[in-house]
């Protein structure tokens, strides 16, 4: 008997960790969920979190296209009437990538060894916990094929909503560096040449091409102390963002930029909207389903908000009531989700909040990149013109004065 550790849910909806002898991990998995429980973990002491067959943390992940299209195919071969175990076979067969094979493979070992089809997914570590806390619901509703479903259309949603995101900053995150590297470059290739020029005519400049000189030669000078200083500031800002104080401070410097942090919060309550949406259609009781979102949130302000509205709820507070203290959660939002408990509709209440704020993002996201765009391009420009004109300019004095020696 081996002694493992394990953070679940038990028949009354409480997280609790706890500490159990069992002769496998599977074996454990299986003992919890007869006594109605759901699994969030297990740790076997000594060896840290098991998250393969073979115990050896994976940190790869399956793309999400991929995933998509593999529970596609799983859905349609379990709707066919195969079962579940032949259905994993078939598409562990035919599957190509070598890492998702390998955890197919170790999902149908464990499937065969008894345990159930959700737990098989949770113990490879890499599956998010919005599709293994659904597959559970479903099995134990006998609704497998409907949870699976609904989980492919959230997912479709998600990957659409971010997909238009990440279109609607990349032009002008592309503007923004060419313009630096085209600055970078006048000033350390270009300007020095002129600078090489005018020395040897020993002609006289005037003040706006000195100020450019002096500009260029400051940064060709503290060129690499800035790359080392902005490459260590990056890096230090991403370690420092991965622990609880300095992700605490990220998270809230990201809702608290000007526009950007309005669009930023709505975005991530959008997510979060969507992901409860689609745990409570699935049968996930509200408790167990704001735990599953708050751990698997980006962004730790939220999750302490949602932390915040489950106690709230364990109290006996409605869930519009908890997130009326939070500042994280839209005024709007909060109506919405009243109207959805009152009606007995939370669920679908919170799909259209989460289509409502995906609509407001992606406006908002157009409206204010149409306006950053063309300033971009004002201030490339004037930087271009500015230093033409100052190198350009002791060259027209020079020949205007050499036209008046003439004369």
């Amino acid at each position: 008997m081996n002694e493992f550790r394990a953070r679940y849910v038990n028949s009354n909806g409480e997280i609790v960790s706890g500490t159990f002898n069992s002769a496998s991990e599977a074996d454990l998995r299986h003992r919890l969920s007869e006594q109605g429980c759901y699994v969030y973990s297990v740790d076997e002491k000594g060896k840290g979190l098991s998250l393969g067959w073979g115990g050896r943390a994976r940190r790869k992940k399956v793309k999400s296209t991929e995933f998509i299209i593999f529970n596609q195919q799983f859905l349609a071969l379990v709707h066919a009437g195969l079962p579940i175990l032949k259905s994993l076979d078939m598409l562990t067969q035919r599957m190509k990538n070598p890492f998702f094979q390998q955890l197919l493979t170790d999902i149908s070992a464990r499937v065969k060894s008894g345990a159930l089809l959700s737990e098989a997914f949770e113990a490879q570590g890499v599956f998010a916990k919005v599709y293994t806390a659904s597959l559970y619901a479903g099995e134990k509703s006998g609704n497998l094929e409907e949870v699976i479903r609904r989980y492919i259309e959230y997912q479709r949603t998600i990957d659409a909503t971010k997909s238009k995101v990440k279109s609607a900053i990349t032009y002008p995150i592309i503007l923004t560096v060419l313009l630096v590297v085209l600055v970078t470059y006048l000033m350390a290739v270009v300007v020095p040449q002129f600078a090489t020029f005018y020395e040897g005519l020993n002609a006289q400049l005037p003040q706006v091409t000195l100020t450019l000189i002096a500009i260029s030669r400051s940064i060709r000078q503290h060129l690499v102390t800035m790359v080392f200083i902005t490459v260590g500031a990056v890096v230090g800002l991403r370690i420092w963002s991965r622990s609880e104080k300095g992700g605490f401070a990220v998270d809230g410097m990201k809702l608290r930029l000007p526009i950007i942090g309005d669009l930023w919060n709505k975005f991530a309550f959008s997510q979060l909207s969507r992901t409860l949406s689609t745990l409570l259609s699935g049968g996930i009781p509200l408790v167990n389903a704001l735990e599953i979102v708050a751990d698997s949130s980006g962004n730790q302000l939220v999750t302490r908000a949602v932390r915040n509205a489950i106690a709230s709820v364990r109290e006996g507070q409605s869930l519009s009531k908890s997130f009326e203290s939070s500042s994280v959660v839209p005024e709007l939002a909060t109506e919405m989700v009243q109207v959805g408990e009152s009606t007995g509709s939370l669920s679908e209440m919170l799909r259209q909040v989460a289509n409502f704020y995906d609509e407001e993002v992606n406006t908002r996201l157009s409206q204010v990149f149409t306006y950053i765009e063309p300033i971009l391009l004002v201030i490339l420009a004037t930087i271009v013109a500015f230093v033409l004109i100052a190198l350009y300019l002791p060259i027209f004095n020079i020949g205007q004065a050499m036209k008046g020696g003439l004369r």
